[in-house]
């Protein structure tokens, strides 16, 4: 069994290749650690796993930095947090690197069940349930079922490119999610 810090080592190896915008080679990586391939795949897992980790940590860094910016309360405060998060993915290099590189790679990570989707709507889930004790939201679906719903809204407009669009739909998805908490944008 690894330790968590032989695992941690890993990860932020993997994630400092993600971060530099080269492909997370897991021979390089096990060299780069001075261990044997075979004792990086028991700390960390296969390649998919290891990418979806590090991607689910950029991706969980990215909510609570949205949520901590964010503005209002209740479904305006769940709409700025959503368009922040959605922009930020949209203008990240690195993540255009890596779907230019491995378009269906990433498509697997991000749009099926996996850690990515787990942290996403986990987070969400947070959000609306914050909101609810709050007083400033009322949800008619449970915060879990309705946080998994906004994330694969999101998913799915944020990367439209990949599923043949021109670009992202943003403001479609927030459109969406609004519909969602019962409100309007302006």
């Amino acid at each position: 069994m690894p330790t968590d810090l032989e695992r941690r080592r890993a990860i932020d190896t993997a994630a400092s290749i993600y971060l530099a915008e080269e492909p997370l080679d897991m021979s390089l990586l096990a060299e780069r650690l001075g261990v044997g391939r075979a004792t990086l795949y028991r700390w960390v897992g296969n390649r998919d796993e290891l990418l979806g980790t590090v991607l689910a940590e950029a991706t969980e860094r990215t909510y609570r930095k949205a949520m901590s910016q964010a503005s209002g309360q209740g479904p305006e405060y769940i709409l700025d947090v959503f368009g922040r998060v959605m922009r930020s993915v949209e203008s990240s290099t690195e993540l255009r690197a890596l779907t230019k590189r491995e378009p269906m790679v990433f498509i697997k990570l991000a749009m099926m069940p996996g850690s990515i989707e787990s942290i996403s709507a986990s987070i969400t889930a947070e959000i609306l349930q914050s909101q609810v004790d709050a007083g400033q939201l009322t949800i008619t679906l449970s915060p879990q079922v309705l946080g998994e719903a906004l994330v694969r809204i999101c998913d799915v407009h944020l990367y439209a490119p990949l599923l043949g669009r021109e670009k992202a739909e943003i403001e479609t998805a927030l459109d969406l999610i609004a519909l969602l908490l019962g409100v309007t944008r302006n």
